[in-house]
């Protein structure tokens, strides 16, 4: 029971961090005296990527704003126009909303408007997964950059913690919460293999390779040539391909253009612009690995003792468990690392692994914090914590 009636805000901007938030949003929704507003913006908004506002609505939730911010182009200054549309939309909607406490989640560019709108509105913002790193992409400072508007803090691992620490945080504002995406390992049920097999749209046997691959938006190579490396890599496999959709960051358009003629060209390829968080996780139990480069194979992916290739510079800093073998971008390394992590050997030693990112219960613990930090002053006025 919270002290006082409270409103939380979330924002969530795209798949991919609502499912990270889906285990708080169910709490927060289910908690007494509270109220749930959510924040829908960034490619949630788009139908080019799945329209998955709509998802947001089929889980039961009301998004109490939507802020579209304009994703028509991925090119470098596009995404900086969608930034300050972002700021403007942000402002007059929280102008209108005012919730009590703001969540937000991540790195993302369409993330970034909504803690920076919440700044001069004396709107305290909660931050999920700060002071991870990730050298290969602008996330990592927009990473940082948040952290620094935010109030309080729920870093997944203790390592990240510290981190948060070293750009000045007050460590009572910390909470080492785990990773909330974690929670639907142990709450969501899989589907079986015909839902899942009628949800891709082809048959999954022998067991698929999960692909994800997103820009390295500060890699010297450009979108094209990383693409064009990752599909070079994939061509000697024979078995079925699952690609999912990608993100929408400068260069976005030309990675989708070239995957998607890659698997007009194969019987047994699919890319599925986003597949829910049920028919995910039912992918990373079936899949025989996942390849490309997204945090989630470093995060969820050992919880279902997945191997990973993880391809390019884009996840480089983050903590990894020893499902991943890292990879150029670069046909033969991608297919050499594609033959190691599909091996009986390698998928063997990873029974037992343990997700340095958490085993679950991460909402509970956010979600406590939320509904019963005082309100104060303290909360609001931010000091700097200087190192020993």
């Amino acid at each position: 029971m919270t002290p006082t009636h409270r409103t939380i805000g979330v924002v969530t901007v795209s798949r991919a961090d609502y499912g990270i938030l889906l285990p708080v949003l169910k709490l927060l929704a289910a908690t007494r005296d509270v109220t749930l507003w959510i924040f829908a913006t960034g490619t949630h908004l788009e139908e080019r990527f799945g329209g998955t506002v709509r998802d947001i609505e089929r889980d039961g939730f009301t998004v109490r704003e939507r802020i579209p911010i304009g994703l028509d182009g991925d090119t470098d200054c596009d995404v900086a126009a969608a930034m300050g549309r972002g700021v403007a939309g942000f402002a007059a909607a929280l102008s209108r909303s005012r919730p009590d406490v703001l969540l937000v989640a991540g790195d993302r560019f369409d993330t970034f408007p909504a803690a920076i709108a919440a700044l001069p509105l004396r709107i305290p913002v909660a931050h999920i997964h700060g002071g991870e790193v990730s050298h290969g992409a602008i996330d990592d400072s927009i990473r940082h950059a948040i952290t620094k508007l935010s109030h309080l803090h729920f870093p997944s691992t203790a390592q990240y913690a510290r981190r948060i620490e070293q750009l000045g945080e007050e460590p009572w504002r910390i909470t080492v919460s785990g990773a909330p995406s974690l929670d639907n390992v142990l709450a969501i049920p899989r589907l079986d293999r015909a839902a899942l097999e009628a949800k891709v749209g082809m048959p999954l046997t022998p067991a698929p390779l999960l692909v994800t691959f997103h820009a390295a938006t500060l890699d010297a190579q450009t979108p094209e040539q990383q693409v064009a490396a990752l599909l070079d890599g994939l061509g000697a496999w024979t078995g079925p391909l699952v690609f999912t959709g990608v993100n929408a960051d400068p260069g976005s358009r030309a990675i989708r253009a070239a995957i998607d003629a890659f698997a007009s060209a194969r019987e047994n390829v699919r890319v599925v612009e986003s597949l829910g968080t049920a028919a995910y996780f039912s992918m990373l139990t079936v899949a025989a690995a996942m390849v490309g480069n997204s945090s989630s194979g470093l995060i969820e992916a050992p919880s279902f003792e997945l191997p990973v290739v993880n391809v390019g510079p884009r996840q480089d800093g983050r903590l990894r468990a020893k499902n991943v073998i890292d990879s150029a971008c670069e046909k033969s390394d991608i297919a050499a690392a594609i033959s190691r992590a599909t091996s009986p050997a390698f998928r063997d030693a990873l029974r037992g692994l343990v997700n340095p990112y958490g085993y679950g219960h991460a909402a509970e613990r956010i979600v406590a914090r939320l509904i019963h930090e005082p309100l104060d002053e303290r909360l609001l006025v931010k000091r700097f914590h200087d190192q020993p």
